[in-house]
């Protein structure tokens, strides 16, 4: 039964990270894989390769990046969780957040998929570099009504754990790979950017 139904599950599984790679990029009308060396440094990917890091980035119709699209986990309450971020190198912010998989407990640690108030924590989260070429601010969670700051993830009430879960797994993942993304936009889309505006 696993043999026969493993290519359809992985099947639903790259067409609903597909659909997830637009919802966090929003623009995007096209999209590009890259994987990631042991330096560092991305490569664009051949259709069928596996790599342990896979950022994609999305494009809009004028061939204009939007951003990247990351993949990202972390230990929850109940599991691991899989998320996936957009990054906009241009704004140096978070523009998306969606759940890829995640097993937290219905009607409290799920919460972190469907409560408004969380999910625009990534309408415009500072992933801002600083001269050293490091994140500005480390991505924090707070406690929910406590965010002073933009670089802060206001939490939510009832599922504490799920939220600051969510906190570490993105303030992990942008501190590892904002830096080498924003150096990747800047040497391979700044130009083209800054020529169609």
């Amino acid at each position: 039964t696993y043999e026969l139904t493993l290519p359809r599950v992985q099947r639903l599984k790259a067409e609903a990270l597909e659909k997830a790679i637009f919802e966090v990029l929003p623009g995007t009308v096209n999209t590009e894989a890259f994987g990631m060396n042991a330096n560092g440094e991305l490569f664009k990917m051949k259709a069928g390769a596996k790599t342990e890091t896979t950022i994609y980035a999305g494009f809009d119709s004028n061939e204009k990046i939007v951003g990247y699209a990351i993949e990202a986990s972390g230990q929850g309450y109940a599991d691991i969780i899989r998320i996936l971020y957009g990054y906009n190198p241009v704004e140096e912010v978070l523009i998306g957040f969606q759940v890829l998989e995640s097993k937290e407990t219905p009607g409290l640690g799920d919460k972190i998929e469907k409560e408004i108030h969380f999910l625009n924590n990534f309408k415009a989260l500072d992933v801002s570099l600083s001269n050293n070429g490091k994140l500005e601010n480390e991505v924090v969670s707070v406690k929910q009504g406590e965010k002073q700051n933009p670089w802060e993830i206001d939490g939510i009430t009832g599922a504490t754990i799920s939220s600051r879960a969510i906190g570490n797994i993105i303030g992990t993942s942008t501190s590892e790979l904002v830096p080498i993304l924003y150096d990747h936009y800047k040497k391979n889309y700044q130009k083209l950017t800054e020529s169609n505006e």
